[in-house]
């Protein structure tokens, strides 16, 4: 069976080169760059993501930013806006609605990748879920491991205050995302080790449990992070994916412009051997998305 071109869930770009990435030699990619990189790994369309929290970006995007790429590139590229829950009048009661269905009257698929480092269950944070369950937009969140120091939404071993907002706000859609969300795939883990790509046997985690129990919590396998989580152990990945084929959305996390992912080809190479079903490939490569996204 042939593979088929792919929609990336998560990207990142930015117009011009600017400052170099802190602790790299690079930049941020280019839609230019992006593009290229795209019809090398066989992806059609990719959705951009804005770097508007200030704890994860070196280099400050707005969505008006990603408004001008995707205006310049509407063949190539959906959004996400970003919102940042302090936004407004830095109060856990601001109307964030007036935001959020602003960006998508212009086109925004949903809301993430929600970097900022509070805790997942924060008043703010909670505003912000609840605005955009009331606007059925998706959200992208990424999970850190501590107040300070890192990026991300923080969660405790075993995530419970994740699980206390599926619940909370069961119409929203979640796609989880980072080490910190995905060594959870496995038991094995502790305060320390959550914050690695583990390796080796999984045992299975809170990830799993979770994915089975709420029907809001999705995948975004993006990144190493969510490539390790499939790839650790091959056959527990083939069998994830089957069983979660409905839930997992391919995507690449590409921020610098020799990112190369090994997600893509991965999955192609488990489609060529037989370690996956063409239906559940075509679900996580493409069609989920699709769906997501109201293609």
């Amino acid at each position: 069976m042939k593979s088929i071109r792919k929609i990336d869930i998560h990207t990142h770009v930015r117009t011009g080169t600017g400052i170099k990435r802190m602790g790299t030699d690079t930049t941020f990619a280019t839609p230019e760059e992006l593009i290229g990189m795209y019809k090398i790994m066989g992806i059609c369309k990719g959705v951009i993501l804005p770097g508007i929290n200030i704890e994860c970006s070196d280099r400050i995007q707005s969505n008006e930013d990603v408004i001008h790429v995707i205006e310049n590139y509407p063949e190539h590229f959906y959004w996400f806006c970003n919102i940042d829950p302090r936004m407004g009048k830095n109060s856990p009661n601001t109307d964030l609605s007036y935001f959020i269905s602003y960006y998508k009257e212009l086109g925004a698929k949903g809301v993430g990748e929600i970097c900022c480092n509070l805790y997942f269950d924060d008043p703010y944070v909670e505003n912000l879920f609840f605005h955009c369950e009331k606007n059925n937009m998706p959200v992208i969140f990424h999970i850190g491991h501590k107040i300070g120091e890192c990026y991300g939404l923080v969660d405790d071993l075993g995530l419970p205050r994740l699980e206390k907002e599926l619940q909370k706000y069961p119409n929203l859609i979640f796609l989880g995302h980072s080490q910190a969300f995905w060594s959870e795939i496995s038991m094995d883990i502790d305060d320390e080790t959550r914050k690695k790509c583990n390796t080796g046997k999984v045992i299975p985690g809170r990830v799993v449990m979770l994915m089975k129990k709420y029907p809001n919590l999705c995948g975004d396998i993006s990144a190493h992070s969510g490539y390790n989580a499939l790839t650790r152990d091959p056959e527990f990945g083939y069998a994830f994916i089957e069983e979660f084929q409905d839930k997992l959305y391919f995507g690449t996390d590409i921020c610098a412009p020799r990112d190369y992912p090994n997600l893509y080809s991965w999955l192609d190479e488990a489609l060529k051997n037989k370690k996956i079903s063409y239906t559940a490939y075509k679900k996580i490569c493409y069609e989920n998305a699709a769906i997501l996204l109201g293609i």
